[in-house]
């Protein structure tokens, strides 16, 4: 008997799990409460298409490795499509400095440490055209999930879903309900209310989020890469990013610490927005009036956290017939770019848990046991970095702060070791990618030997011998770019030491 799984939301954790569990056979029906795409293709999808349920839509993505790799290795056909669509790929070979050019030999696994990079809506769109065509699969929009259908017990047991959709209010039954509403999800309260013990850790991420998309005016092309400063960069009171789109197109995205109020409030701003960017060499040349011009408005994002819910604290399930995917199930800060790698990880870890026994209890522990190996780790370091980035955003509005010894040298390892070492060694650039790009455990190649002594090699060497390997600046200050700006430097100081007072 053919398994019937309604998934909640079509965005990309639900395209995902169609993805998955279509060559499987399974009849997968998802219920997307937004609109479909507007007719026009891609440049309507970015203009037009209406989803109030992914609140990141217009934001900067790109796609990592890994979810690239599965659409190469498992859905050939979408990545033809994705690239005819304008998506691009950004090889291994662009990631080399100079240092790394000199003795640099293309090996096989480079093909697959590359980034697939386009606005997000051209790959939703691309990506929910192909889903649409997959057997056994159906997209039914416009479509509200009002209520979980739980039936009660010692363990809840999920058997459907009650919706309102252009056809009235229905009651839906199911084998297996996955919920991949992500943050507009209401099933966990639902869940809890109906006696299911879901664990949850969740926290702060301290930051605020602004894009605003570029496009490239006619006969004008990108900057070389590596050229007047770095695209990517933290000034601990600023983090940046240029990400390349399709078509011409690309975008800025600048995270601001939520201590930093005046600044966040003024960089909603367009015109403000491109005179911060004026003041960091590495996008300033992309958005020079000469090369580009803007064509949104400043997109912003708050109130994002790190999240992790455990469907089976103890190893005990709570909740039957019900699955989590993408941020339903774990959320980071989208600095870090891994939410829609996540989602498609997710999917394949469901996809394999089905497949692999009957039993629906078995299959959660399979399912759950799956993402504590491969998105855990990730979702830690991640959250790491975020209490780190809020401590040195605070450091950084306390005049009178001195880093102790043990800060001070932390910092001289990652910043003077690490980091120059992957800029110098083409081979620990190569390891420390395959963790970024989440193809095995993120700090594994540094707990490695051969390459930890490396490393060290090059922090003994001392700034001075690894002169060369150093970026250019990012960018400047924060008293500099506050001034340069017309912001006040001492606002926000003054604010936190009146709170501390």
């Amino acid at each position: 008997m053919t398994e019937r799984v309604l998934v909640i939301g079509a965005g990309m954790a639900g395209l995902w799990t169609a993805l998955a569990l279509a060559p499987t056979g399974r009849e997968v029906l998802l219920l997307e409460r937004d609109p479909p795409p507007p007719p026009g293709g891609v440049e309507a999808a970015f203009s037009d298409w209406t989803r109030r349920g992914v609140g990141h839509l217009r934001h900067s993505h790109a796609f990592l490795a890994r979810l690239r790799l599965l659409i190469r290795d498992q859905h050939p056909e979408l990545l033809a499509e994705l690239l005819a669509a304008g998506c691009r790929e950004l090889g291994f070979d662009g990631t080399l400095t100079a240092l790394h050019r000199r003795a640099y030999t293309p090996e096989p696994v480079d093909g697959d440490l590359v980034i697939l990079t386009s606005r997000r809506t051209t790959l939703e769109w691309v990506m929910r055209r192909y889903v649409e065509r997959l057997p056994g699969v159906s997209i039914r929009s416009e479509t509200f999930v009002r209520a979980l259908r739980i039936a009660p017990g010692p363990t809840p047991v999920v058997t459907g879903v009650e919706i309102d959709g252009p056809e009235g209010p229905l009651e839906l039954t199911a084998d297996l309900v996955v919920d991949a509403a992500g943050r507009t999800s209401s099933a966990l309260e639902q869940l809890v209310a109906a006696g299911a013990a879901v664990g949850e850790a969740s926290e702060g991420a301290g930051v605020i989020y602004f894009t605003r998309h570029y496009r490239l005016n006619p006969d004008a092309s990108e900057p070389p890469r590596g050229g007047k400063g770095p695209a990517t960069g933290d000034l601990g009171y600023l983090k940046f990013g240029v990400f390349p789109g399709d078509n011409g197109c690309f975008s800025v995205t600048l995270c601001v610490p939520e201590v930093e109020e005046e600044l966040r409030k003024a960089v909603v701003d367009p015109a403000m927005f491109d005179a911060i960017c004026a003041q960091l060499p590495g996008p300033a040349a992309w958005v020079e009036p000469e090369r580009a011009s803007g064509v949104s408005r400043v997109f912003g994002m708050g109130q994002l956290e790190s999240l992790w819910r455990d469907l089976a604290p103890g190893g005990r399930p709570a909740v039957l017939g019900y699955f989590a995917v993408g941020d339903s199930l774990a959320r980071t800060n989208p600095l870090y770019g891994r939410g829609c790698s996540f989602a498609a990880v997710c999917a394949y870890l469901l996809r394999d848990a089905l497949e692999a026994t009957p039993d629906p209890a078995q299959r959660l522990l399979r399912y759950r046991a799956g993402a504590d190996t491969e998105l855990r780790p990730y979702y830690q370091v991640m959250r790491d970095a975020d209490r780190a980035a809020v401590r040195r955003a605070r450091q950084m509005l306390t005049p009178a702060y001195r880093p102790t010894l043990k800060a001070r040298l932390t910092r001289s390892f990652f910043q003077d070791g690490v980091a120059i070492a992957v800029r110098s060694d083409v081979e620990l650039l190569r390891a420390a990618l395959r963790g970024f790009h989440m193809l095995e455990h993120p700090q594994a190649w540094l707990k490695r030997p051969a390459n930890l002594a490396k490393v060290l090699r090059y922090w003994a060497r001392g700034r001075r011998r690894n002169a060369e390997a150093y970026p250019a600046k990012a960018g400047p200050g924060r008293e500099e770019m506050m001034t340069a700006v017309g912001l006040s430097p001492s606002l926000d100081i003054e604010r936190l030491r009146a709170q501390a007072a």
